[in-house]
C-alpha cells in the first residue's frame, strides 16, 4: 500500500498565509468601510483593524500585497504541480446537485484528501471572488489612475458595492469552511503537518 501527504507544504503554507491576510484584510476593510459606510449599519470597534480611518487603511495595503503575492505563489503551485486539475476537477452540474442534496440529508460522506463536489465549487467561487474582490478594491485605490478598470464596475461608487459583497462572500466562505472543521475536525491536523494518505494497492 503507497502512500502520499495529503496536503503538500505550498498548500499549506499559502493556506495559513491566506488566513492571516483575510482576517487583517476583513477586519481592515471593516474599520475602512466605518469612516464611509454603504449601507445603516458600522461594524463593532473592537471587530476592526487599525484604530482609526489611516491606520486601517495602511494595514488593508500592506496586507494586500501579502495576499496578491500569496495568490500567485499558489496559482502557479496549483497549476504546475496538478493540484487544480487533480484535486479540484472534474466538476460538473449533475455532480455538484448529488453532493448537495447528500450534504443536507447529513449522508455525504468525507474521505480525507478528497474534495466532494461541493467543495470544488466552493473553492472556484472563492478563487473568483478573490479576483473580483482585488480588481474592484485596486478601482477603489486608484480610480484617476485606473479609470479604465473602475469604469468596467460603472464608477468609484458601484466599485465600493462590488467590492463590499464580494469581500461578504469571501467572509460568508470562511464562515462555512470553519464550520466544516467543527463539524468534521479530523480535517485540521492534515492542514498542519501534511498527513498522509493511502493511494494505491502494490
Amino acid at each position: 500500500m503507497s502512500t502520499r501527504r495529503i496536503h503538500a507544504w505550498p498548500v499549506r503554507l499559502t493556506h495559513w498565509l491566506n488566513a492571516f491576510g483575510m482576517f487583517c484584510m476583513i477586519s481592515s476593510g471593516w474599520g475602512i468601510y466605518n469612516a464611509s459606510p454603504l449601507f445603516a449599519f458600522h461594524f463593532p470597534t473592537w471587530s476592526t483593524l487599525g484604530g482609526w480611518l489611516g491606520g486601517s487603511i495602511a494595514w488593508h495595503l500592506a496586507v494586500m500585497w501579502l495576499l496578491v503575492i500569496n495568490a500567485l505563489a499558489y496559482l502557479l503551485y496549483g497549476a504546475l504541480s496538478r493540484h487544480f486539475a487533480r484535486d479540484l476537477l472534474p466538476l460538473s452540474v449533475s455532480a455538484v446537485r448529488r453532493d448537495l442534496f447528500a450534504a443536507l440529508r447529513l449522508k455525504l460522506q468525507h474521505r480525507l484528501g478528497h474534495y466532494n463536489a461541493v467543495q470544488r465549487l466552493s473553492y472556484w467561487l472563492v478563487l473568483a471572488l478573490g479576483v473580483l474582490v482585488v480588481l474592484s478594491g485596486l478601482a477603489i485605490w486608484k480610480p484617476v489612475q485606473l479609470h479604465g478598470l473602475a469604469s468596467l464596475f460603472g464608477g468609484f461608487d458601484i466599485a465600493r458595492y462590488v467590492h463590499f459583497f464580494a469581500m461578504a462572500g469571501i467572509a460568508a466562505f470562511i464562515v462555512l469552511h470553519l464550520t466544516l472543521v467543527l463539524l468534521v475536525p479530523s480535517t485540521l491536523p492534515p492542514m498542519i503537518t501534511g498527513g498522509r494518505r493511502e493511494t494505491s494497492h502494490e
